[in-house]
Parts: C-alpha cells; sequence; structure tokens
C-alpha cells in the first residue's frame, strides 16, 4: 500500500487515520492509504485533533501554524493539509515511523 498524496501550490494534503488514547503517541506507518497516528488525547472537545496537528508538525518538523485538519474533524479519518513540504517527506514519515517520547 502507498499514502495517497495531493501536491498543491503551498504544500501537501493526505489523509490520516487517528488512534486516540494510545500509550505510545507517534506516527505508525500505514493505515490503508492513509498515515496512521496515535495520540494520548481522547477525541474530546478537539484534543486529539490538536494533538494530531502537534504530532505530525514534529514528525515532518514544520511549525504546528503550517498543519491544519481540512476534511473529518469530528471523524478518525481526516483530510490534513501542510504548507512547506514536499511529498517525499510524507513518503519519508511511512518509511521510517516512529514515537514520540
Amino acid at each position: 500500500m502507498t499514502i495517497a498524496i495531493t501536491v498543491h501550490d503551498t504544500g501537501v494534503r493526505f489523509r490520516v487515520q487517528v488512534q486516540p488514547r494510545a500509550r505510545r503517541p507517534g506516527i505508525d506507518g500505514l493505515h490503508g492509504d492513509a498515515l496512521r497516528v496515535r495520540v494520548s488525547a481522547p477525541p474530546v472537545d478537539g484534543a486529539a485533533n490538536d494533538d494530531v496537528i502537534k504530532t505530525v508538525a514534529d514528525a515532518l518538523g514544520c511549525p504546528r501554524r503550517a498543519v491544519r485538519i481540512i476534511a473529518g474533524v469530528t471523524a478518525r479519518t481526516k483530510t490534513v493539509e501542510v504548507d512547506g513540504v514536499t511529498a517525499d517527506a510524507i513518503v519519508r514519515l511511512v518509511s521510517a515511523p516512529h514515537s514520540t517520547p
């Protein structure tokens, strides 16, 4: 499987599959054609969405303001847009999953 990435003028868009209340937050490879993102926050009051933004930004080494959830705010499968990164950076995340401490 490969991740579906859409390149646009300022960055990329891709899908993420969120696992809330995870013991170890981080990027965990693929779930279908989406990047699996584990977050420790529960899916209450946007806490999991905030953790998704933080986890993706930290993994890509970009500022949090560059990461936005553009679809699926209340769903486990979301579409994320990241400004200032290339599709290659997303592919590297998939090929080298990692956890945050």
